[in-house]
């Protein structure tokens, strides 16, 4: 039974989100509102109010309808199209307009940061997103939405399709702004220039106040519309007691419009209605231009999800949405239509494009048993497939909150230029109080003009954008080259790399295994029977040794107790026999070293029954990946718990310096934690053995075919498990690591040279905001390099 608000008696909906403690209790309303009146209520000392009303209260409307409708994103049902669960956690990537600068981000995180609940919040503002965790128990949704529309940004559950939509409608919002400041400042520029040059000659002062007051008329709309998303971001700052890029431009357009509104007024003074007409066309040009770069730096990973089709057919021909499909459930897939969910063909026969996964350009052949992915283009044939996660859990929505955590994660180079960036607006207002001071006792005339190219010329705009934009463009390609990030530090790791360390089976090899001879030492157990046995304990094992086995056997063999030593092998029972298979230390209690040669021993009751020896095929792109790391001055390391004749053939073949062979996955991160501090290393690995080693690296990379605990363990994800990738992404990796430094340097550099000009009085007011606004531009457009670097 629903409970009833205590204020105005209507159906609470909200849980207890919303409580007041009237009469020593704590009473539920249904809202914010009714929240907000009986506080006040209480506070006022009129809770008798209650007590003696004969009906219940109207229903608060003190709340705008925008914040109350946040309060739906808190019902369960809503929440499972965007929020996951993490760690008895919730977690939720918010769509954020208003965003501008690095100051907003750290106003929202810092803000965030202090609200109960909140356990972890990021922002990216290249992206326009955040990624939000908090503890349901605490906190809601609503609640953290709420906070944010507090501080005067609008957030919302990131959908693709809405923020492409917020998209255009800010954009056509600054044209409309920057046609209006166009405008006027064409008609204010041939006044100025008529005033200034005295193009009629001695101009009677009628004319001339004429003129001016024209030119206010002009001024004023692009001071009160065309600059308001200046005056919005710099109040958000100087409530929140920070500093962001946009309070110095406030303050230079608004000082030199009410200066020059008082010389019209008065007659006495000069104006520069021209110049807050050409502040606000250019900066508005500068953020205009920016935001569409930008826009094409966020929108690779965004575009992932587009290809997802929005509607999927049952087997039943019933058409429903595609976000609506639950594990188990049975689609049909027709030629030419993308997956609508990941999934396990049931039957049929195609081929897969799955290029916008793996950056592979050739169709993949997929048949019964076969996976496939959302997003993914049936090419070929008719298949009918069963959902084997939800479009929250799909691989494409995967890769996409991993690309945006790698975004957000901040280098350290990053939080270094954004603290900078607030110190230095903090040094440009200083700078520029005092130069005012020195040419007000000495050029009064020029002082104001002065002071206000000071302001606008040093803005960091261009410092705050130098690291995020060039991390969002290159992590968008990482993407598209097939490779997911999962942690923020890859791209300064990657360069700082000085051995590489690899796994053997499955990783320099293509994982699939064969067996070439069987030594059989029983008397009474055929070939046949004896791969059946083997096979028949292999499948308790995820290894790529486990499907040879699979491949030749014929029947399965009822195996009792079955055990997965990791590293080792597999024990059973068959038939009241202690049987296992594995190395030959784990096989056999005595005589293993007459074995060592063999990678893989059967035995029944410690008595050996069979050796197995075995083929895997090197990747063709495994010589060259090796080849290139040695050019580079890398040293190389084969790292593996296979003991047989085939690891070093593998690593002669390939040319590797150094081998460990034989070792278990614990031996395999011994030997990491072993090696000089001054190596950085980079783990390569597939299998469950490597999950150890693989978190253990300073940087690690899983392959795509690997096993899950694998994938979970490393840094990077290799969806394609094409080797050669990594050299693209090494050289990525170098190029970010140049651009940051250009972007950085170029960024500094021009305020650090514009800044004594300007205070010399040495560059006009329209100088300072042409360089600014391009200073910005160029920044964005040297990270933009970054963009399908293949």
């Amino acid at each position: 039974m629903t409970t009833p608000c205590y204020h105005c008696g209507d159906p609470v909906l909200t849980g207890d989100t919303f409580q007041v403690v009237i009469f020593d209790k704590p009473r539920l309303m249904c809202c914010p509102g009714c929240q907000a009146v009986a506080t006040t209520i209480v506070d006022s000392g009129l809770s008798s109010y209650y007590q003696y009303r004969t009906e219940n209260a109207d229903k608060a409307e003190l709340v705008p309808e925008e914040l109350k409708s946040l309060t739906l994103y808190d019902n369960q049902d809503i929440q499972q199209e965007f929020v996951r669960d993490v760690a008895d956690q919730k977690e939720v990537p918010l769509s954020l307009d208003g965003v501008s600068c690095a100051a907003c981000a750290w106003l929202i995180e810092k803000q965030l940061q202090r609200t109960k609940g909140v356990t972890h919040i990021q922002v990216n503002t290249t992206t326009n997103r955040a990624l939000v965790r908090w503890d349901d128990s605490e906190t809601s949704l609503s609640t953290i939405l709420t906070r944010i529309h507090h501080l005067g940004y609008k957030a919302a559950p990131f959908e693709a399709d809405k923020q492409e939509q917020q998209y255009h409608r800010n954009m056509k919002q600054y044209l409309y702004r920057l046609g209006i400041a166009g405008l006027a400042t064409m008609q204010v520029m041939m006044l100025a220039v008529a005033m200034y040059f005295e193009v009629f000659g001695d101009m009677d002062e009628t004319f001339r106040n004429y003129f001016r007051w024209i030119s206010l008329i002009f001024a004023t709309p692009v001071l009160l519309y065309s600059a308001l998303p200046f005056y919005t971001n710099a109040w958000r700052n100087l409530k929140a007691r920070t500093l962001g890029m946009d309070v110095p431009v406030s303050i230079a357009l608004l000082f030199a419009y009410f200066s020059s509104l008082y010389a019209t007024v008065t007659g006495k003074g000069e104006v520069f209605f021209e110049s807050v007409a050409m502040f606000t066309f250019f900066l508005l040009l500068g953020r205009f231009l920016e935001m569409r770069a930008r826009r094409t730096a966020a929108a690779a990973s965004a575009n992932l999800l587009k290809l997802v089709p929005k509607m999927a057919r049952h087997l039943t021909g019933e058409t429903v949405p595609a976000n609506s499909l639950k594990v188990d459930d049975h689609v049909r897939v027709l030629p030419g239509e993308p997956f609508p969910a990941d999934g396990r063909i049931l039957s049929g026969k195609t081929s897969v494009d799955e290029a916008m996964l793996t950056g592979e350009s050739l169709p993949q052949t997929k048949q019964s048993g076969d996976t496939v992915y959302a997003g993914t283009m049936n090419v070929e044939g008719n298949v009918d497939i069963t959902v084997i996660n939800n479009h929250k859990e799909s691989l494409v929505a995967h890769i996409v909150r991993l690309q945006d955590e790698a975004q957000m994660a901040k280098p350290k180079v990053a939080v270094l230029a954004d603290q900078i960036a607030r110190y230095f607006v903090a040094a440009i207002l200083i700078i520029s109080a005092s130069t005012w001071l020195y040419w007000h006792f000495s050029r009064p005339d020029d002082a104001f003009w002065i002071m206000l190219s000071v302001l606008v010329a040093t803005c960091p705009c261009a410092l705050s954008l130098a690291t995020p934009t060039a991390l969002t463009c290159s992590t968008s390609t990482f993407g598209q080259l097939g490779i997911m990030l999962r942690r923020g530090h890859v791209l300064e790791t990657l360069t700082k790399v000085n051995r590489l360390v690899v796994d053997k089976t499955g990783t320099l090899t293509e994982g699939t295994v064969q067996i070439s001879t069987i030594e059989i030492n029983s008397d009474t157990l055929t070939e046949q029977q004896v791969i059946n046995i083997a096979a028949s304990l292999e499948a308790f094992a995820n290894h790529p040794i486990a499907n040879a086995f699979q491949a030749r056997a014929t029947e399965k063999v009822n195996v009792g107790a079955a055990d997965n030593h990791i590293g080792q092998g597999v024990s059973g029972t068959i038939d009241g026999q202690y049987w296992r298979i594995g190395k030959a230390r784990f096989a056999l209690s005595d005589g293993a070293e007459s074995y060592q040669s063999y990678p893989v021993i059967l035995s029944c009751d410690n008595k050996p029954v069979a050796a197995f020896s075995l083929i895997d095929p090197i990747r063709p792109s495994s010589a060259r990946l090796l080849a290139a790391f040695k050019d580079a001055g890398i040293q190389t390391t084969m790292l593996t718990g296979d003991q047989s004749r085939n690891v070093k053939q593998v690593a002669d073949e390939l040319g590797i310096d150094s081998v460990v062979s034989g070792v278990s996955p614990q031996g395999k991160l011994s030997y990491l934690q072993s090696l000089d501090s001054r190596t950085i290393t980079l783990m390569i690995g597939d299998g469950v053995n490597d999950a150890p080693v693989l978190a253990g690296a300073h940087l690690s990379v899983a392959m795509g075919g690997g096993t899950d605990i694998a994938k979970s363990s490393a840094d990077m994800v290799l969806l394609g498990d094409d080797l050669e990738k990594l050299l693209t992404a090494r050289r990525l990796a170098q190029q970010t690591r140049r651009i940051i430094r250009e972007n950085l340097a170029w960024a500094l550099g021009y305020n650090v040279t514009i800044l004594p000009l300007a205070v010399m009085g040495f560059v006009a007011p329209y100088v300072a905001v042409v360089g600014m606004s391009a200073s910005s531009i160029i920044v964005v457009s040297n990270s933009l390099r970054l963009l399908n670097k293949k």
